[in-house]
């Protein structure tokens, strides 16, 4: 029996997940590209303005179809925030890619966009930026960097979906961008992602590269005869099983989205006296900035205070828990240069940061019970 009076995360049914889930049944076509991957297709690109999207097993494999079709060799450099999720990187070091680590801002943990200029080398050849917690990195300043460089962004939006940036989605600004649908993200389907495609040049490849490195697409569009191997790629086309079940929670996006905010706001309001007795820090977000409200975290004044009230709430039967260690400190990380010192924000927000649950179910009840046990917390 599980313990937990309120987990973490919990996966939710919104709307139309086993309807659809049946229909694909009766369809008789439950693997990639079927008729609930083009519906996702359809309702990403028309609500985002985006050239491109497709699906995929992971957010992951959509990093690493960046990392391919951006043409990256061994030696090339790429620029990465340290404080990130590892495969955000690693998509990268798997096609010999060297990875120069930035640290973040205190503000909004993102990128530091005021450092990235002095670490741009003859042999830089992306940024990488992801938007913590659905807060939009300075895009402004990111954008001319690799312009004026002459290289592209790429936005991992993992958390960011449906978050804006002086009025614009995040996910459209890099030539390309990465989603991830992964049962703990506002809108999920257990395991899976998206690439969305800014930059038209990059379509025609990435449909090779995700179907086995053949030209698949353009057989089933009647436009070659017969399909063949013509580059290399793998099988990253996502079951229409799990399309399915996505499309039902991007149909309820409105809902779902408010929902979160409700909670991420309560807790803002609730816990704004409370931390700051106890020299604590609840997220910002800039007046430019639309959230998705993917997390509530909280800064702790250290880290023996953020294990104290991590043991305090587990005694309370909630599960909050902390987040990413920094990337240059790991030992992939030591072994591609990362010393201590090299990125302080990062080094001193990973042991002192504890996100609180925050998902569509999460009931008005569930969220009091988190909030008493809080407040009851002294430091």
């Amino acid at each position: 029996m599980n313990r937990l009076r309120v987990p973490f995360n919990r996966p939710s049914i919104v709307g139309n997940e086993l309807e659809y889930l049946s229909d694909t049944l009766r369809r008789g076509h439950i693997s990639g590209d079927g008729h609930y991957t083009k519906l996702c297709h359809a309702l990403l690109e028309a609500e985002l303005g985006v050239p491109k999207v497709l699906l995929t097993t992971s957010c992951t494999h959509a990093l690493e179809m960046c990392a391919l079709l951006l043409a990256l060799t061994p030696g090339d450099e790429v620029i990465f925030p340290s404080f990130a999720f590892v495969t955000t990187v690693n998509a990268f070091v798997l096609r010999g890619v060297k990875p120069v680590f930035v640290d973040v801002r205190e503000d909004t943990l993102n990128l530091d966009e005021r450092a990235v200029e002095a670490r741009i080398t003859t042999h830089t050849r992306g940024i990488v930026a992801l938007h913590y917690a659905g807060v939009g990195c300075e895009l402004d300043e990111l954008v001319a960097s690799a312009a004026r460089h002459g290289m592209p962004l790429v936005e991992d939006n993992a958390h960011g979906l449906f978050g804006r940036y002086r009025g614009r989605w995040l996910g459209t600004f890099g030539a390309l961008a990465t989603q991830s649908f992964h049962e703990t993200k506002n809108f999920s389907c257990g395991e899976g992602g998206a690439l969305l495609i800014n930059d038209r040049r990059y379509v025609e490849r990435a449909e090779i590269l995700r179907d086995k490195g053949t030209d698949r697409s353009r057989f089933l569009r009647g436009e070659v005869q017969k399909y063949q191997w013509v580059d290399v790629g793998s099988s990253w086309l996502p079951a229409d099983l799990l399309a399915a079940y996505l499309l039902a929670q991007l149909e309820r996006r409105e809902a779902i989205q408010a929902r979160r905010r409700t909670l991420w706001k309560r807790y803002e309001r609730v816990l704004g006296p409370w931390a700051e007795r106890l020299g604590a820090r609840l997220p910002v977000v800039p007046a430019h900035c639309d959230s998705s409200w993917h997390i509530f975290h909280l800064l702790l004044a250290s880290n023996e205070q953020r294990d104290r009230l991590i043991r305090h709430l587990d005694e309370h039967r909630v599960l909050a828990v902390f987040h990413y260690l920094p990337l240059h400190l790991s030992p992939m990380g030591v072994a591609a240069g990362g010393r201590p010192g090299d990125c302080p924000v990062a080094e001193d927000v990973s042991s002192r940061i504890l996100r609180l649950p925050l998902f569509e179910s999460l009931t008005d009840k569930e969220q009091d019970w988190v909030l008493a046990a809080l407040l009851e917390f002294d430091g």
